[in-house]
């Protein structure tokens, strides 16, 4: 979800709406080169789409990965764009309707805005392209033909029980640090913490938006310390966030005094959990993703068979402190398989 920068491939810029934003935008797969997203292979090969937020964040980098290796293995051509910064909804149109007047079978997508990208998404499947959503649902979720994510409800309330379990009785005193207004992920993570933990929002403190973002995690943590000294458990959106929460800490010298859980089980948030950074982290699998969904665009394009419905790609508590009654596994099995 807000899921800061590496890239291995090309990239080429294709522009977005009225100047508003960019996207990038690569052809690969087998046979093929650097284009506008036009494939060098024959008019015949299967083409896949993929558009993620940006091209920066860890998250999608992975993503990127796991849908360039299955496109490989399943011998189809992919064509990959990314917004240019998280929220770019114009750029994600273009890409959309670039892919479509490409050819493409079908388009895997990471919504910057679940409900401004929904009429494009509306044209694109009427013109008989499969679309799936990965990782954050569209609002209404079923505007697409699928979902393939994490269930963000249930992992939220896993690093919401393990805070209960871990508070050992103490009251809690709950900064939540989040994402942004109405996006759904965000929501849900929240909500599922809260509820994990038999919270509501009346029992926050403090309560702000950092954007997934590392130095606004810190400045949030900054202004909740400034409004309640006595925080005590602090949520994250992301991991990036729980580490400027810490850094802010620190430099207070309370880390040692604040219990921090976050959600996304990246290799650095993964690495913080075992530094002791973060107490615990819900590890989603940005990879799996994408597999399954190349692999869901292919059995359409060669059968004709649509995916549906909602497949949760799963999740596990991270923590090398584990409480009783809450299912974790430790920072090895985390380092296994995190990414980014």
């Amino acid at each position: 979800m807000s899921r800061t920068t590496r890239l291995s491939s090309p990239l080429l810029r294709a522009a977005a709406v009225t100047g508003i934003a960019a996207l990038t935008l690569t052809a690969c797969g087998s046979g093929s080169g650097t284009g506008s997203g036009s494939s060098s292979a024959g008019s015949g090969e299967v083409k896949v789409g993929l558009i993620t937020k940006t091209d920066t964040n860890p998250f999608f980098v992975k993503m990127k990965e796991g849908a360039e290796k299955t496109a490989k293995a399943e011998g189809v051509q992919l064509m990959t764009a990314a917004g240019k910064f998280d929220g770019d909804n114009a750029g994600q149109v273009t890409a959309i309707e670039n892919m479509v007047a490409a050819g493409v079978k079908g388009i895997l997508i990471t919504p910057s805005d679940s409900k401004a990208i929904v009429p494009a998404i509306e044209k694109a499947k009427a013109k008989g392209v499969l679309v799936i959503a990965l990782d954050t649902p569209t609002e209404p979720e079923s505007a697409v033909d699928a979902l393939f994510a994490t269930d963000n409800l249930k992992a939220g309330e896993l690093i919401g029980e393990y805070a209960k379990a871990a508070m050992k009785g103490k009251t809690a005193k709950i900064a939540t640090l989040d994402l942004a207004p109405g996006v759904s992920v965000g929501v849900q993570r929240h909500n599922g913490f809260l509820k994990g933990f038999g919270a509501t929002d009346k029992d926050v403190l403090c309560a702000q938006d950092t954007g997934g973002d590392q130095a606004k995690g810190q400045t949030a943590m900054e202004n909740c310390l400034q409004k309640e000294p006595g925080i005590n458990l602090v949520y994250t959106i992301n991991e990036p966030a729980a580490l400027g929460a810490y850094t802010a800490l620190k430099a207070k010298g309370k880390e040692k005094d604040v219990l921090i859980v976050s959600v996304d089980g990246g290799c650095t948030g993964t690495r913080a959990v075992k530094d002791g950074k973060i107490a615990a982290t819900s590890q989603q699998y940005p990879l799996k993703m994408a597999a399954e969904g190349v692999k869901a665009v292919v059995s359409y394009a060669k059968g004709g068979k649509k995916a549906s419905g909602y497949t949760d790609t799963g999740v596990t508590l991270i923590t090398d402190k584990a409480q009783a009654g809450v299912d974790s596994k430790d920072t090895a099995f985390g380092l296994e398989n995190c990414w980014g």
